[in-house]
């Protein structure tokens, strides 16, 4: 006979199983250490501020703070200064046209512009300007309505000053901007309130915010002055009180034996008189002057070395530029601290982040603006067009030199190859000098002359002519020196 399960006649399935709290984190009661103790580290607190909203502070920071406005600048400058290299088969000529048309409508400085307002306001935006696209600005932008030469550049404007997003947000899972706002309201400088469509604006915006906050500033993002804000009141505050130090650095004292018995008498007249008395001595006192005094007087000198706040003071200086991503060598224009410290480690790192913002910022705004430039220029867009972003840093001479002779290397071996002619090197040569500053003087008439056949030749030809060669005269192992040229003279 099986055993029987013996059941409590009260018990029940718990279905709702009992809530406890874990609190995975350090905490010594009897010491006040850690987590939900009563100690000076357990009362910090991070409020939420909302900086960015405070639209009065980020313009008197940018204008009177040097290192707001370096921090606002820095990045989006370095991100345009070398700017990008159209990657299509196109001629040389289309490409002069194409620099030609961003030259004019200024756009290298209009992107500039609002990738600075984007980083200090949080969010900026652009206009993209087409003549005769006045009236239709609520529509998408149609590339086959664009005509020849109507591309008018941009109007940049901030998300306090001219741009506000509307509510509809794009739907089409097959937009770049899905999520987005579909329209925006640009408020013109004539006191118009237009409602364009957001194929034809440009985005600028600060720092990334997660979902809600980013409802909270209407789709922008975060202004960079709130990032740096708490550590930029550190060092300010420490520099101005290392500025009030030093009117401590020397402390003259002046002990009385009868000082305190003067003050107690209460004669104002002769309390006047020993305050004019300090007050001319004090005036007069130089390495030329003379101090008098009475015999029980005394007179002492403390001076103050202040060592040590330098470091105080630099550290608050790392604190700013790693909450601004940039390096202390270039905020700050300090040279690189430490032994044998060249600050190129530092650089790489901020030349990547500069390439990493190129990639999420700027390329998203040349995707939308390019084509739109080659349509008004060119009537089409070609099926290959790319661009690249050219490098951020200048390389050294002898970095510079390694270039030029290797790919100068390769162009001869594609040449005695077979693979490529003569006029071809040569454009290859040229097109080298934007990157390299060589062979600038290769002109058209070179390349026009040059021999187009792609037969194999053996070593690539020397101009001899160069070297004071004359094929009519015969030369042997006599070496005789003329015009700085070695030749070989007949006797």
């Amino acid at each position: 006979m099986g055993k029987k399960k013996k059941y409590n006649r009260d018990s029940k399935v718990n279905s709702k199983p009992s809530k406890r709290t874990a609190m995975d984190a350090f905490s010594n009661v009897l010491a006040r250490l850690g987590a939900g103790t009563s100690n000076l580290l357990e009362s910090t607190d991070y409020p939420m501020t909302r900086l960015t909203q405070n639209f009065q502070l980020m313009n008197s920071l940018y204008r009177s703070h040097w290192i707001v406005r370096k921090v606002i600048d820095c990045i989006p400058e370095d991100m345009c200064k070398n700017w990008f290299t159209i990657k299509s088969q196109l001629k040389p000529e289309a490409l002069k046209r194409l620099d030609t048309l961003q030259r004019t409508t200024r756009v290298q400085r209009d992107i500039l512009e609002g990738l600075k307002w984007g980083r200090l306001y949080g969010g900026a935006g652009a206009v993209i300007i087409i003549d005769g696209h006045e009236d239709i600005l609520d529509q998408k932008l149609d590339y086959d309505m664009i005509m020849p030469g109507s591309f008018k550049g941009m109007i940049v404007t901030d998300r306090w000053c001219g741009l506000t997003p509307g509510d509809e947000i794009i739907e089409d899972l097959g937009d770049p901007d899905f999520g987005l706002p579909e329209y925006y309201y640009w408020s013109t400088e004539t006191g118009d309130n237009v409602r364009v469509h957001h194929s034809r604006v440009l985005r600028f915006i600060g720092r990334e915010l997660p979902n809600w906050e980013k409802y909270a500033e209407q789709q922008w993002g975060a202004s960079e002055v709130e990032v740096i804000f708490d550590e930029l009141k550190k060092r300010d505050n420490t520099s101005w009180n290392i500025a009030q130090l030093v009117f401590l650095a020397n402390l003259r004292v002046l002990k009385m034996a009868d000082l305190g018995e003067l003050l107690a008498i209460g004669d104002e007249q002769a309390q006047k008189d020993l305050y004019t008395t300090i007050e001319i001595q004090n005036q007069l006192m130089s390495n030329m002057g003379i101090y008098v005094m009475n015999n029980d007087d005394n007179f002492e000198t403390h001076q103050y070395t202040f060592s040590g706040l330098n470091e105080i003071y630099e550290s608050f200086m790392l604190d700013v530029s790693g909450a601004a991503e940039i390096p202390v060598t270039r905020l700050f224009g300090r040279s690189p601290a430490g032994f044998n410290a060249t600050g190129e480690s530092d650089m790489k790192n901020y030349y990547d982040l500069i390439e990493q913002k190129q990639e999420s910022q700027l390329r998203p705004v040349l995707d939308k603006l390019v084509p739109i430039m080659f349509m008004s220029e060119f009537g089409a867009i070609p099926d290959d067009l790319d661009y690249e972003f050219n490098p951020i840093g200048s390389p050294s001479e002898d970095e510079l030199s390694n270039i030029v002779d290797k790919k100068t290397n390769s162009i001869i071996n594609v040449f005695n190859a077979g693979l490529i002619s003569q006029k071809t090197s040569l454009k290859e040569l040229r097109q080298m000098s934007e990157s390299t500053g060589m062979f600038t003087n290769i002109t058209d008439e070179d390349i026009a002359n040059a021999d187009d056949d792609t037969e194999p030749t053996g070593d690539m030809p020397i101009d001899n002519n160069l070297l004071g060669y004359n094929p009519t005269e015969d030369y042997t192992s006599e070496e005789v020196e003329e015009n700085g040229c070695n030749f070989r003279e007949n006797t």
